[in-house]
């Protein structure tokens, strides 16, 4: 059987260029794109910080004014989600509520995050003496009772936005920096690192643009659920009345309507609800990440 012929211009199906492979970060967003979990928690996510952001902007109003009878019942004129014990708007202190607690949530986060990978990443990567001091302070804070250690720091300095944030960001780091510490003890003694560390490379280089990029993805998933881990804490002080008394949050919402659960459940369920939704939604976020940026599901 004769080969069929090839015209002059034409390449030959030796010199047909391959398809590109696609690159991990693709791979990864297609994935996750195919999780109809992960996509629910994005778009529930993306809405609810819609809300908080704009919402304010286009309702001007004090979430701290007394604008109808104390817990009048949702459906009430001008107050459709009905009023808490001094009368206030619940679905205005909803709205503004909302940038506060997700606000603290995100900057505790990426504080604790900061903290832990700092630590986690010099303690796995010189290991000796330097891993041994930074694990004794990583256990030191992680037996530490995390509630009451942040009680103590928001109350011996005032309840304000900035003591809370910090308050949990203090508490909440041991476990990014076990995580972290694994990795970089996983990744230091790799071909690569040994190849960039032979062509002059210093500590900080080897750190922060070697290692640390190859070991994302479990610390990225760790973020997002630090996020929510946040929000919870911020609530739960809150809930204690150790929240910023000049802000609106949503646990500031539920924490100053608790003695009126029975008479008045919308001024407790409302604000509960909105957490609850934003913590499953970040949740689904970090499940849909972690499945995406693990390798081994991606090749199945």
């Amino acid at each position: 059987m004769s080969a069929l012929p090839i015209s002059p211009g034409e390449p030959t199906p030796a010199a047909m260029p391959l398809p590109a492979a696609p690159s991990p970060a693709r791979e990864a967003l297609a994935m996750f794109m195919r999780n109809p979990a992960a996509v629910a928690g994005l778009v529930l996510l993306s809405l609810i910080v819609l809300i908080a952001v704009v919402g304010p902007w286009l309702v001007q109003a004090d979430p701290f004014e007394i604008r109808g009878a104390p817990l009048s019942p949702p459906g009430t004129e001008d107050v459709w989600l009905g009023t808490d014990q001094l009368g206030r708007d619940v679905g205005i202190a909803l709205l503004y509520g909302g940038r506060a607690t997700l606000l603290v949530g995100a900057v505790a986060a990426l504080l604790s995050v900061t903290i832990g990978v700092t630590l986690g990443a010099l303690a796995g990567f010189y290991g000796g003496r330097v891993d041994a001091l930074l694990m004794r302070v990583t256990e030191f804070f992680q037996v530490l009772p995390a509630l009451l250690f942040a009680m103590v720091v928001v109350t011996l300095f005032s309840p304000s936005l900035v003591t809370v944030v910090l308050s949990i960001g203090l508490v909440s780091w041991p476990g990014t920096a076990r995580l972290t510490r694994a990795e970089f003890m996983k990744v230091r003694d790799l071909e690569f690192v040994r190849a960039e560390r032979a062509i002059g490379a210093g500590n900080a280089r080897l750190i922060w643009k070697v290692i640390l990029p190859n070991t994302i993805a479990p610390l990225v998933v760790s973020a997002t659920l630090a996020v929510g881990a946040a929000i919870l804490f911020e609530a739960g002080l809150s809930f204690l009345g150790l929240g910023d008394p000049n802000l609106m949050s949503w646990g500031m919402m539920i924490g100053s309507s608790r003695q009126y659960v029975l008479s008045a459940w919308w001024a407790v369920a409302i604000p509960g609800v909105a957490i609850f939704l934003t913590v499953l939604a970040v949740s689904l976020i970090g499940d849909g990440l972690n499945d995406a940026l693990n390798p081994k599901l991606r090749e199945r």
